[in-house]
C-alpha cells in the first residue's frame, strides 16, 4: 500500500483527536501532504466514520490538480471528509503546509462563535505565528468560500479560529499541526477565564514583535 506510514500516522492522530478531548467522535479531519503513484496530493480522513474504526485502508489520496466535486467523488467511491476542499486549496496555496489539523475543540469553537481574532492577552499567541490568532470568517463548511477565508486567516499564520466552527492548524508535520493545535485550544482556554474576570491587558506590539523573534526557536522538535 502506497504511503503505509503516513496513514498510519493519520489514524494515530485521528484517534487522538477524541483521546484529547480536540474533537469528538468523528468530528474534524486531519491530512497529510504526500506523493502517490507520481501523483502531488495528500491523505485525508474520511467522512463519517468513528476513528476507532479507521483502517490505513479508509484514508482516502486527492490530487491536488484534481477539480472535483462531490457528485464525482461518490460516483467514483471515493468518502473523503465533507471538508475536503480546503486541505487542497491550503495546499495550494501554502506551499510550507506538510500537514493539516481541522478540530470542533470546546473553548477554541467557543471563542470563536464571537467572530473576533484573539489578541496578545499571552504572549503564546505567538506559537500560530503572530501577534494575534486570526478568526476566519463564517462560511458553510465545504464551500470555496470557506477555503478562502482560512487562507486569508492563515496568512502569515500556522493556525487560526473558523468562525463558528472551529479551529486549524498547519505543520511541516502532523505532530506539529497537532501539537499547534492543543496549543490553541489550551490559549483559547486561558482566554475564556481571562474574560470572566474583565478585560485582559493586551500585550504591545513592541513586545510581541520581541516575543515572535524568540519564538523561533520554541519546540523545534
Amino acid at each position: 500500500m502506497k504511503n503505509l506510514k503516513e496513514r498510519e500516522d493519520i489514524i494515530k492522530f485521528a484517534l487522538m483527536l477524541n483521546t484529547t478531548n480536540l474533537s469528538p467522535l468523528r468530528s474534524g479531519n486531519l491530512s497529510i501532504r504526500v506523493v502517490e503513484n507520481d501523483v502531488e496530493g495528500f491523505l485525508l480522513t474520511p467522512s463519517g466514520i468513528k476513528y476507532e474504526t479507521l483502517k490505513p485502508e479508509d484514508i482516502v489520496f486527492l490530487a491536488l490538480s484534481e477539480e472535483y466535486d462531490n457528485l464525482k467523488m461518490f460516483n467514483s467511491g471515493l468518502n473523503p471528509s465533507s471538508e475536503w476542499r480546503f486541505h487542497q486549496d491550503i495546499y495550494k496555496n501554502k506551499k510550507e503546509a506538510k500537514a493539516i489539523v481541522h478540530a470542533h475543540s470546546p473553548h477554541a469553537t467557543a471563542v470563536s462563535t464571537h467572530g473576533e481574532s484573539i489578541p496578545a492577552f499571552h504572549y503564546m499567541v505567538a506559537l500560530a505565528g503572530g501577534s494575534d490568532i486570526k478568526c476566519a470568517e463564517y462560511a458553510t463548511f465545504g464551500t470555496s468560500e470557506l477555503s478562502a477565508n482560512i487562507i486569508k486567516a492563515l496568512e502569515k499564520r500556522k493556525g487560526c479560529l473558523m468562525s463558528n466552527h472551529g479551529q486549524l492548524t498547519i505543520g511541516t508535520t502532523l505532530k506539529q499541526a497537532f501539537e499547534l493545535a492543543q496549543e490553541v485550544e489550551n490559549i483559547c482556554h486561558q482566554y475564556v477565564i481571562a474574560l470572566k474576570l474583565g478585560k485582559p491587558k493586551i500585550l504591545s506590539s513592541t513586545e510581541m514583535s520581541k516575543i515572535l523573534d524568540k519564538i523561533i526557536h520554541y519546540k523545534k522538535s
